[in-house]
């Protein structure tokens, strides 16, 4: 059998496992179901390092040798650049004493995570911007919920979420999958114990992005319909909005596994929560609102293999109405994946930079970003010439 044949076998049983179409799995990686069927059957050469890193990506592949049957080569180690901190945030994860010392008054914890929340959608480098509050926060927080009783005791715990919430964000595409899990799951304990359908839903929606991201897409459904069954849509706004999230959250779980009547019929529901919570809203840290539904629906558009009507809906997105930065970078980026999707190189070149001025940080640590720089750096003339100057900027040449 020749090397093409057994890459092509090797990429069917991890697609399969998976449970990915090759219609799906192209489209995740900017190619046709045609391109994919020609690798699987050996008639296509193995494709080179970039590409072979987003096969990765997509299908949950750790290491590029069980892909290609050569040397081990971890894929984190080129799509995840550790964070300067990133050490130094893991310390505090893995510790397991809860801090000595005072509880924080919880008025005092409330302003401290919500200025942290703050730090993290206002700066262009959010996570060196949030890994200088970010361990005192955690201890602060931990430390509290620990030692207060009663009330204030489960308004902690309601804190020490988000702060867990942030922790996610922070540790996301880094060295370190296994942290993100873990603040997952204690913010998911800590809403759970503080018994507040609030809390419980903002956990549900970061625990729900550990599921897809590991494409355990009925794990990330469950979490959310679990919320969902806690939270009454009609007790307020933040009510509401969460509740219009969740369903955001499903619709981006079905359109991941392909299932577009299903994805679209819970984006409505969205949609919907936008409409009755008004023109111009937007949560002020979980940012849901109109904009971050027109977003969602360009990377649902991606997702089912539609780059062109992802392009469509991009060109529309009122970008300035997001009071984040990062979560403006990452729109960014996903409408770069749409314009590679459909070979325009030079469109996705121009919005990967468009992020990067928005984000460093968030563009330099998106694994796709990172893998598609790689590629389009390799390319002849003003393409290659931008795409290096990318790849400088990110820190990845």
């Amino acid at each position: 059998m020749s090397d093409a044949e057994t890459f092509g076998a090797r990429l069917r049983a991890h697609r399969e496992r998976a449970g990915k179409t090759r219609a799906v799995l192209g489209g995740l990686v900017g190619r046709s179901g045609e391109w994919v069927k020609a690798l699987e059957a050996g008639r296509l050469l193995v494709p080179r390092l970039p590409m072979l890193l987003r096969l990765a990506e997509v299908l949950g592949i750790s290491d590029l040798a069980d892909l290609t049957g050569e040397q081990s080569l971890p894929v984190a180690s080129v799509t995840k650049a550790g964070h300067p901190d990133i050490s130094r945030i893991a310390a505090v994860m893995q510790r397991s004493a809860v801090p000595a010392g005072v509880p924080t008054p919880v008025e005092t914890l409330t302003s401290l995570v919500d200025q942290a929340w703050r730090i993290w959608h206002g700066s262009s480098t959010e996570r060196t911007a949030i890994a200088g509050v970010l361990p005192g926060l955690l201890n602060d927080a931990r430390r509290s919920a620990w030692r207060l009783e009663g009330v204030e005791r489960r308004h902690a715990l309601v804190e020490l979420a988000r702060a867990y919430h942030l922790a996610q964000l922070y540790l996301a595409h880094q060295p370190h999958p296994e942290l993100v899990w873990l603040a997952a799951d204690r913010a998911m304990a800590a809403a759970q114990e503080a018994d507040d359908p609030g809390a419980i839903a903002a956990a549900a929606w970061y625990y729900a992005h550990v599921y897809r991201s590991s494409n355990m897409i009925e794990e990330a459904e469950q979490v959310l319909m679990e919320a969902l069954a806690v939270l009454d849509s009609d007790a307020g706004v933040d009510p509401l909005a969460r509740w219009g999230q969740l369903h955001l959250g499903v619709a981006l779980g079905h359109s991941k596994a392909g299932r577009a009547g299903q994805a679209w019929r819970a984006w409505d529901l969205a949609e919907g929560a936008t409409r009755r919570l008004g023109s111009g809203y937007v949560h002020p840290w979980l940012m849901f609102g109109e904009t971050v539904c027109a977003v969602s629906a360009a990377t649902m558009e991606s997702d089912l293999c539609r780059p062109g009507e992802a392009i469509r809906r991009a060109a529309t997105i009122d970008y300035p109405a997001l009071p984040s930065r990062t979560r403006r970078a990452a729109a960014l980026i996903d409408a770069a994946r749409a314009h590679l999707a459909r070979r325009e190189e030079i469109a996705a070149v121009h919005l990967l930079g468009r992020g990067l001025r928005e984000s460093v940080d968030t563009v330099r640590y998106n694994p796709f970003a990172r893998a598609a720089t790689l590629e389009l750096a390799g390319r002849r003339g003003t393409t290659g010439e931008d795409a290096r100057e990318l790849a400088l900027a990110m820190g990845i040449n």
